[in-house]
């Protein structure tokens, strides 16, 4: 082969190998988290555990509300203790109803995504009532 030609072949191949990896760098990757607003409730079904200050963890498991399209219905469990609780998520902003007796909400929690989680992590405030409020922190369990 003719070695200008020979030589025109690689760089033209090395300019097609260069141009392609430079493409590559554009691509969106497969670990970029969508924004909390456009996370979901159907993110949060499974099982979670919560850490209120002051407090041993909590399991918490969410699951779809049979009753109301779009919300959570879960339990609260710690030990022998079991709180029935339901739950939004709109706008990457959670909201969590617990009951202790299934029939009065005994206390609210307010919290939203942790930007950075890919919905795996909430972090707000749980208010227990005629109490002050607590930081809480739940992530999804592995």
């Amino acid at each position: 082969m003719n070695p200008t030609l020979r030589m025109a072949m690689l760089w033209g191949w090395c300019l097609a190998l260069s141009l392609g990896l430079n493409a590559c760098q554009h691509l969106p990757t497969s670990n970029a988290c969508p924004p909390a607003q456009d996370l979901t409730p159907e993110t949060l079904h499974g099982q979670w555990t919560a850490h209120i200050a002051g407090e041993a963890p909590w399991t918490l498991t969410l699951g779809p509300h049979p009753e109301h399209a779009g919300s959570l219905r879960g339990e609260l469990t710690q030990g022998p203790q079991r709180h029935a609780v339901v739950a939004d998520l709109e706008d990457g902003e959670f909201t969590l109803e617990e009951t202790h007796d299934g029939q009065r909400i005994a206390a609210t929690w307010l919290g939203s995504l942790t930007a950075s989680s890919c919905g795996r992590e909430i972090q707000g405030q749980r208010t227990l009532t005629g109490q002050s409020s607590r930081d809480f922190q739940i992530s999804r369990n592995p």
